[in-house]
């Protein structure tokens, strides 16, 4: 690899634009990468916030890091195509269909492992799962294309739970650009999540509901319960629909389920640490404090589990739920959040929205989640 010399870059911003910020004295080419070699005009992160809209006009993402105490600035193209068939993401999202009917048989009163042909029954259940949960992702999708921040496509994972995965994901690349950036990408998908929950509700909410599986009525067989919580009994309320069906022998529809689960995942996207979507909301609406907000979560998570257990009666599965996420909540703080390489304050407009949207965040809590009672 030969270095190329200053005064013949290779494409990129016009080495002209870039001196003034960072003195360029060897450029080198990685692959798709462009280094530069140099010394940064005053303070790093001054450079970088002069330097950023440079590059990203010439159609390129940047950072600035040390390697064997030389200030490098690595330039990447900026690719929001998609490379080929995302056969990861297809994989994924096929084995997550085939995980939620086999949970979601359950919920019908079918044994999948008895009558796995008859599995098929459930999807109604499945497509209201994937449904807001890829609605939730796409959100973000969407909003990283609008301000140019490389996102990959939604990851779905299967795991074999009362419903059959742990949620979706987006992989994202690069630096964010600003807070509106920061605060855009991340109050996508729990609105455009919620949207999607309360139409799947709704509809739940018209269906008739399933018989109670056999056997699930005796005293003996373990059972499980669901906190509902209020944006689900207000959704009920302005339907005019019952939420609790009266009969013993009967559950609510499953495609309610469907809800509760996208309810359920707004609340835990919108805890506020780490990269979660409440720690880019709160990161971009209060800047550096955000961390120290984060600090406290895992305390106040730990807290709802004590009072659980020791208040309310709870045990098991209603109790141990926030103690994982308490430890989770940990790690994510330490962590710490996406930082924006231009961090101006968030305007009013964003800052009402988010304040909103958090709100909306407590609807959706339940402080018992899920309770199995043997």
């Amino acid at each position: 690899m030969d270095p190329a010399t200053p005064d013949a870059p290779p494409e990129g911003p016009p080495l002209e634009t870039i001196q003034s910020a960072f003195s360029v004295y060897e450029i080198r080419l990685e692959d798709e990468q462009i280094l530069y070699y140099g010394t940064p005009q005053g303070a790093p992160e001054s450079a970088m916030r002069e330097l950023w809209s440079v590059f990203r006009e010439a159609g390129y993402d940047v950072q600035l890091t040390v390697r064997r105490g030389e200030y490098v600035l690595v330039a990447e193209p900026i690719d929001l195509g998609i490379d080929g068939i995302p056969w990861t993401n297809l994989l994924l999202f096929a084995a997550t269909v085939l995980s939620t009917l086999f949970a979601g048989a359950m919920w019908y009163g079918i044994d999948p492992i008895a009558e796995p042909t008859a599995m098929w029954r459930a999807w109604p259940f499945s497509l209201a799962i994937l449904f807001v949960l890829g609605v939730h992702e796409m959100g973000h999708y969407v909003l990283s294309r609008y301000h140019r921040v490389d996102a990959s496509l939604p990851y779905f994972l299967p795991v074999p739970t009362l419903i059959g995965t742990m949620g979706a994901v987006i992989k994202m690349k690069g630096q964010m650009p600003d807070r509106k950036a920061l605060f855009d990408i991340g109050v996508a998908g729990p609105l455009a999540g919620l949207v999607a929950t309360v139409g799947v509700t709704v509809i739940g909410l018209h269906l008739p509901p399933v018989p109670v599986p056999e056997g699930a009525t005796d005293p003996d067989a373990t059972q499980i319960r669901l906190g509902f919580p209020p944006m689900l009994e207000l959704i009920a309320a302005a339907v005019n629909q019952p939420l609790y069906t009266g009969d013993p022998t009967r559950n609510v529809n499953p495609v309610v389920i469907g809800g509760w689960v996208g309810m359920f995942v707004t609340f835990l996207n919108l805890i506020p640490v780490g990269q979660l979507d409440g720690g880019h909301i709160l990161r971009a609406m209060a800047g550096r404090l955000q961390e120290t907000i984060a600090a406290l979560v895992p305390g106040v998570l730990f807290g709802l589990a004590v009072a659980l257990y020791y208040v309310g009666g709870y045990s098991g599965t209603a109790v141990s739920v926030w103690i994982f996420w308490g430890l989770f909540a940990t790690l994510l703080a330490a962590a710490g959040p996406a930082v924006p390489v231009n961090d101006d304050r968030l305007d009013r407009k964003r800052w009402a929205l988010g304040a909103i949207t958090f709100v909306l965040g407590l609807l959706c809590f339940m402080p018992a989640p899920v309770e199995i009672i043997n």
